[in-house]
């Protein structure tokens, strides 16, 4: 996969929630059963193509919602005939069906889908565009390609966010395919959809996203309760209301709370909470030990500058034996006498450094003061 795909942080282990407590196993399984056999029905009935009327694919586009047990609300207005963009955010595979339950369309959807078992064959019979996102030489002709059907006269369904995000948090619109918009002059369609639970807050249950695998997340949908969707059409985008691809993206976000022409913030994924930061307390002040180290650090000094003292003393005795020869080796028994220190030399000896200045490094020598 290119490092330039679209992407998302959502996985199903961090954002997906079972919605409530989970239907009985019997239910589901007739969910399952239901939406299959609507699928395998739409299968048969593709090869009419266009000759099937809007309404009958509409309700069988909510057939299929409400067979997984997820019950549909519409609100807005009707959107425009002729050539129109729909764009969303995705979320689910549930989009799919919603969206044609708005208008039928032509879906663009990436060229894996060709593969998958039963819906790969659906969207092959049903027109839909495929993409290559891997390819990014391929992307001018895709945009060709849309901008074509917009012109005949189709609707088109689009998700430019590029990647299935889980309903909590959602993906900045790209602009690619707004360039088809902007060709064939014909208005955008924002949608909104959103996914609710048993208490009427947001779920993610119906989240399809990350390594999840589409069998996975049609039976989290069937087997939980009191699943809803709500979609509300927003006003359109009419054609020429924008100069760019980027301002028209901005303006066709169905999310930012404003309707058309309002350029919302990029949304990005809630971050972690930082785990909390354990503060040590100080230690308590222990005063003998002050005490001590207070002491220790005394000696110290102390012996530095006992060392500087009897190093200067050695320096002075060095120079009086080169004068007048080597003196005469002491007698083991006859004890060493006192080294007197001039006071002027002993103050040069205590700052630690010899009569000229530099520093004493000699070993120390013993004396005993007068």
């Amino acid at each position: 996969m290119s490092a330039w795909l679209p992407s998302a942080p959502c996985t199903p282990g961090a954002c997906v929630q079972a919605a409530g407590s989970a239907a009985a196993l019997p239910r589901a399984v007739l969910r399952l059963a239901a939406v299959l056999t609507l699928l395998l029905a739409g299968v048969a009935l593709s090869p009419l193509g266009r000759r099937v009327p809007d309404g009958w694919t509409r309700r069988w586009c909510r057939a299929i919602v409400r067979a997984a047990g997820v019950r549909v609300r519409v609100t807005g207005a009707a959107a425009p005939t002729g050539g129109l963009l729909l764009v969303a955010h995705h979320v689910s595979w549930l989009d799919i069906p919603l969206l044609a339950a708005v208008r039928p369309a032509r879906m663009l959807a990436k060229a894996e889908i060709r593969g998958w078992p039963v819906a790969g064959a659906l969207a092959t019979r049903g027109g839909v565009l495929f993409i290559e996102r891997d390819r990014l030489r391929a992307l001018p002709d895709t945009v060709a390609r849309i901008a074509e059907a917009l012109r005949g006269g189709r609707a088109v369904v689009a998700f430019p966010e590029g990647s299935t995000w889980c309903g909590r948090a959602r993906g900045r619109f790209h602009r690619a395919v707004f360039q088809a918009a902007l060709d064939a002059r014909v208005p955008v369609q924002p949608v909104r959809v959103r996914y609710g639970g048993p208490g009427g807050g947001a779920s993610t249950a119906p989240a399809f996203v990350g390594d999840d695998t589409l069998l996975a997340s049609v039976w989290r949908v069937v087997t939980a309760r009191g699943l809803t969707a709500e979609v509300e059409v927003r006003p359109a985008v009419p054609p020429g209301a924008h100069p760019d691809r980027r301002a028209l993206a901005r303006a066709a976000d169905p999310d930012d709370g404003d309707g058309p022409g309002t350029a919302p913030g990029e949304r990005t994924h809630p971050a972690p909470e930082a785990p909390p930061v354990r503060v040590r307390p100080p230690e308590p002040v222990n005063s003998a030990g002050t005490v001590r180290q207070t002491e220790a650090v005394g000696t110290a000094a102390a012996v530095r500058r006992a060392a500087a003292v009897g190093t200067a003393a050695a320096v002075r005795r060095a120079a009086a034996v080169g004068q007048a020869g080597p003196p005469a080796r002491p007698s083991p028994a006859t004890p060493a006498g006192p080294v007197t220190v001039p006071s002027a030399e002993r103050g040069v000896a205590a700052r630690g450094e010899a009569p000229d200045g530099d520093l004493l490094l000699a070993p120390p020598l013993r004396h005993r003061p007068q």
